[in-house]
């Protein structure tokens, strides 16, 4: 079938296997390696939508009163987690924890959002 076509279109297609290929290896190579060597450290000069992590110790966890989302306390941080992902976790007071999550100002305090259950790692 390759044959049928012409120097230009071979040259074209087997470009475009070369760059699936590429797309393929990197997604690969990206989703073994997962967020934490693009994060930096949470501080309070964290910017908006900038990707965070922190680690600390869970001090008290709470359900918002509309929607059931958790927010838990890490060293006086807030960390939201929305209601799809807080329903597989089985997190304690007194956990250690490290977060992964993206920096937002709600109400004038900084709080991480997690987006998913792998950004939130119990440490022994």
């Amino acid at each position: 079938m390759l044959f049928m076509f012409g120097r230009q279109e071979r040259i074209a297609f087997l470009l475009l296997i070369a760059v699936a290929l590429v797309v393929i290896a990197s997604h690969l190579v990206l989703d073994t390696l997962g967020k934490r060597p693009f994060t930096s450290p949470f501080t309070n000069n964290s910017a908006d939508g900038e990707l965070v992590y922190f680690s600390g110790t869970i001090n008290r966890l709470s359900l918002t009163k509309s929607g059931g989302h958790l927010i838990i306390d890490v060293n006086n941080i807030s960390i939201f987690i929305s209601n799809q992902i807080a329903a597989d976790l089985t997190l304690r007071k007194g956990e250690n924890v490290t977060i992964i999550g993206i920096v937002q100002t709600y109400r004038g305090n900084k709080e991480i959002i997690v987006q998913s259950t792998s950004d939130i790692l119990t440490v022994p």
